[in-house]
C-alpha cells in the first residue's frame, strides 16, 4: 500500500534538528493558528443561539461538543494535516500551489481545465473569507465587555471599527517588528483556553462522555433537521483549517503537525469541553445567560475584563494572519495569470514573502467597516460566516480526489473509500450552510462570484490577447537577418519585453518603423512565470545568441517569487558585455484593445478586460525597472 500512496512533493524536514523544529512550531502557533484558535469566542455560542436555537439539555449540549470533537478530527487532522499536508508543490501548500502541482499531472486531459476553475473559485471565496474573518472575530472578542459592564454594549462597534482601522494602518509597515510578540500572546491565550476549560471539566466529568461518536449520532437520531443545521454552526470550530495547508511552506509540515497535534488542537479541545461543562452543570436561568457568551463566562467574574484583553490581542493577531495571507494569494495569482499586475511593496528586507499590496488592504479594511455597520453583531455575522469556508473546503476535497487518483495513483478501493467519508462530511456542512444564505451568506458568494469574474475575465483576456499578438508576430530570426545590414545602429543595449518566448515584440518592430535606428545590442526579454513555487538558479536564464548583436533571453520565476529584472540581468554573462543600467534602455508595448469583428469574449467581459488592464500596475514598478531608462510604444490588438 505504501508505494502506491506516496505524495509526489518534497519532504521539508531534511536536516532539521528537533530543537529548530520545536522553535518552528512555536513560532507556527503565533501565526497560523490565529483563526481557527478564536473559533471559541463564538462557535459553541452559535450552535444554540443562532438562526435555529437548540435546547439547553444533555442531549443537545453532548451531542454538540461530540460534533465539534469528531469534526476537529475528520476535518483538521486527518484531511488537512494527515493527507493533504503530504501534498507540497515543492515545498508550498495551498490551493493554487495544489492546483498548479495537479495541473502538471493532468493539464493535457479533458478535465484539467475544471481542476483550474475549482481552484480559482476556491480563491474567490478566500476573498469573502478574508473580509469576514476580521470583523467576526474582533467584534467577539469586544463584545465579551458587555460581560463585565452590560451598559457598555453602545461602545462594542466603535471600539471594534476603531481597532480594524488601526489593523489595515498598520499594515503597510509590515509584521517584521510585531511579529515576535505573537508567538508569547498566542501561547498565552492557548494555555488559557486551556485552563478555563479544564477547571469546568474537573467540576463537570460527564462532559467527556461526548467523545463517543454515539451522542452526534443520538443527536442527529432525534432532531434530524435541527441536527443537519446546527452542522451551520459547528463547522465554525475548524474554520481557519485550510491557513495549515496553505501556511506549510514558511513553516514545514512536521513543525505543523507537532504544533497542532501536540499543542493547538489539545486547548481547542479541552476550552470546547469546558464550555460544554459550564452549560451542563448551571440550572435553566444560569445556562440561558452563560450562553449568551459562553467563552468569557468560563472565567471568574473578576479576570473577565483581562480575558477580554487577551481575546482581543488574539483576534487581532488573527485577523493579521488572514489579512496577510490575502497579499500571499493576490501575489500568486498575479503570477500564474488571473490577476493584473498591482502594486507590491516589501515590508522586510530579509523576508521576501512579507509584502503589502496597498489595493488589497484598501479594499478589505472598507469590506470589513461596511460588514461591522450592516450586521451590527458577531452572531449576525456567524451567518455570513462559514459559506465560504466550506465552500473552500468542498472545492479542496474534489482536488483531493484528483490528487489520490491521477497523481498518487491510489488503488480505487483505498481512495474511494476515504474520498466518500470526506465528500458527505465536507458535502454536509456546506450544505447546511447554504440555509444561512438569506441570513448573510449570500455575502461571500457575492464576493466569490464578483472574484471569480475578475480572475477568469483576466486569465481568459490576456490568453486572447497573446494568441492575437502570436498570429501577426514575425519570428525573431528572421527580422534579426533582415534587419543586421539594413537599419543604422547606434550604441547601448535596448531590452524589448515581450510576452510569449516566440516572436518579435511589437515595440521593436514599431521602434524599427519610426525611429528606424536598433541598437548595437537588441535583447528580447520574455518573464515566464511557472506552475512551481521556486525556480533552481541553475534553471533561471535561457539565452539564444541571433548573432550581430541579436539575443533573446528567458527569464524563469516561481509563482512565489519576485521578478527584479534588474537584478537577474547583472547575473547574466552570455549575452557578450555585462549589463550596464546607465546605458540600457527598455522598450515596453502598451496594448489598446478593440472589440474584434468575432470577438472572444461577451462584449461585457471585454470591456472589463480593458478597464483592468489601464489600471493595471506598471511594468516599470512590477519588474523593478529603473524609471528613467523606460520607454513605452503603443498599438492596438482586436480580441
Amino acid at each position: 500500500m505504501s508505494n502506491d500512496i506516496e505524495p509526489s512533493g518534497h519532504g521539508d524536514e531534511a536536516g532539521r534538528t528537533p530543537s529548530a523544529k520545536v522553535k518552528m512550531a512555536a513560532a507556527a502557533v503565533g501565526i497560523v493558528f490565529g483563526d481557527i484558535g478564536t473559533s471559541p469566542l463564538y462557535a459553541f455560542r452559535e450552535t444554540f443561539v443562532g438562526p435555529h436555537p437548540l435546547a439547553l439539555d444533555d442531549l443537545h449540549i453532548l451531542g454538540v461538543v461530540s460534533l465539534i470533537f469528531w469534526s476537529m478530527t475528520l476535518v483538521v487532522s486527518i484531511q488537512y494535516v494527515a493527507i493533504l499536508m503530504r501534498a507540497d508543490n515543492k515545498g508550498q501548500g495551498g490551493t493554487l500551489a495544489l492546483v498548479a502541482m495537479i495541473s502538471r499531472y493532468i493539464k493535457k486531459s479533458s478535465y484539467g481545465w475544471l481542476t483550474v476553475m475549482l481552484g480559482v473559485f476556491a480563491t474567490a471565496l478566500f476573498y469573502g473569507d478574508s473580509m469576514i474573518t476580521p470583523a467576526v472575530s474582533v467584534l467577539s472578542a469586544v463584545e465579551g465587555l458587555t460581560v463585565v459592564e452590560s451598559r457598555l454594549a453602545p461602545l462594542v462597534i466603535p471600539i471594534a471599527l476603531v481597532l480594524l482601522v488601526l489593523l489595515f494602518i498598520l499594515q503597510k509597515r509590515g509584521t517584521a517588528r510585531i511579529s515576535t510578540l505573537f508567538a508569547p500572546i498566542m501561547v498565552i491565550y492557548f494555555v488559557t483556553l486551556a485552563i478555563l476549560g479544564i477547571v469546568h471539566i474537573v467540576q463537570m466529568p460527564e462532559v467527556l462522555f461526548a467523545l463517543n461518536p454515539w451522542y452526534a449520532v443520538q443527536f442527529f437520531m432525534t432532531d434530524k433537521m435541527l441536527g443537519f443545521l446546527a452542522l451551520g454552526s459547528v463547522v465554525l470550530a475548524v474554520t481557519g483549517s485550510e491557513a495549515l495547508y496553505a501556511d506549510m511552506g514558511h513553516f514545514g509540515r512536521g513543525p505543523l503537525r507537532l504544533s497542532w497535534f501536540g499543542f493547538v488542537m489539545p486547548c481547542l479541545l479541552l476550552n470546547y469541553f469546558g464550555q460544554g461543562a459550564m452549560i451542563l452543570s448551571l440550572g435553566d436561568a444560569g445556562a440561558a445567560e452563560a450562553i449568551q457568551s459562553p467563552f468569557f463566562f468560563l472565567a471568574p467574574e473578576a479576570l473577565r475584563l483581562p480575558l477580554v484583553f487577551l481575546a482581543t490581542a488574539a483576534t487581532f493577531i488573527a485577523s493579521q494572519a488572514v489579512i496577510t495571507g490575502a497579499y500571499s494569494i493576490t501575489h500568486q495569482a498575479i503570477q500564474l495569470g488571473f490577476v493584473p499586475r498591482l502594486s507590491i511593496l516589501h515590508t522586510s528586507e530579509t523576508e521576501q514573502g512579507q509584502i503589502y499590496i496597498p489595493l488589497v488592504n484598501w479594499l478589505l479594511m472598507i469590506a470589513v467597516i461596511i460588514l461591522v455597520l450592516f450586521f451590527r453583531n458577531s452572531s449576525n455575522l456567524a451567518s455570513a460566516y462559514g459559506i465560504a469556508v466550506t465552500g473552500a473546503m468542498l472545492i479542496d476535497t474534489c482536488l483531493m480526489a484528483v490528487l489520490l487518483m491521477a497523481v498518487w495513483k491510489w488503488r480505487w478501493w483505498y481512495a474511494i473509500p476515504v474520498m466518500l467519508v470526506f465528500f458527505i462530511v465536507d458535502g454536509a456542512y456546506f450544505a447546511a450552510n447554504f440555509t444561512k444564505v438569506p441570513d448573510g451568506g449570500w455575502f461571500p458568494l457575492l464576493i466569490g462570484a464578483i472574484a471569480f469574474t475578475l480572475l477568469t475575465t483576466w486569465a481568459k483576456g490576456r490568453k486572447l490577447m497573446r494568441a492575437r499578438m502570436a498570429e501577426v508576430g514575425l519570428p525573431l530570426d528572421i527580422f534579426a537577418k533582415s534587419g543586421r545590414n539594413s537599419t543604422a545602429r547606434v550604441p547601448g543595449t535596448a531590452i524589448f519585453m515581450n510576452s510569449g518566448s516566440s516572436g518579435t515584440p511589437s515595440a521593436l518592430l514599431h521602434n524599427i518603423k519610426h525611429n528606424k535606428v536598433l541598437h548595437e545590442r537588441v535583447v528580447v526579454l520574455t518573464v515566464s512565470i511557472g506552475d512551481i513555487p521556486y525556480v533552481d538558479e541553475q534553471d533561471r536564464v535561457e539565452v539564444k545568441d541571433y548573432g550581430d548583436g541579436f539575443y533573446r533571453v528567458i527569464l524563469r520565476y516561481g509563482f512565489m517569487e519576485e521578478t527584479d529584472i534588474p537584478a537577474a540581468l547583472t547575473q547574466i554573462d552570455m549575452c557578450g558585455e555585462p549589463f550596464d543600467m546607465m546605458n540600457t534602455s527598455f522598450f515596453l508595448s502598451r496594448q489598446t484593445l478593440l472589440a474584434a469583428e468575432k470577438p472572444g469574449m461577451m462584449i461585457w467581459r471585454e470591456k472589463l478586460f480593458a478597464w483592468m488592464m489601464r489600471n493595471a500596475a506598471t511594468p516599470m514598478d512590477f519588474f523593478r525597472l529603473p524609471t528613467n531608462r523606460v520607454v513605452e510604444l503603443g498599438s492596438q490588438i482586436a480580441i
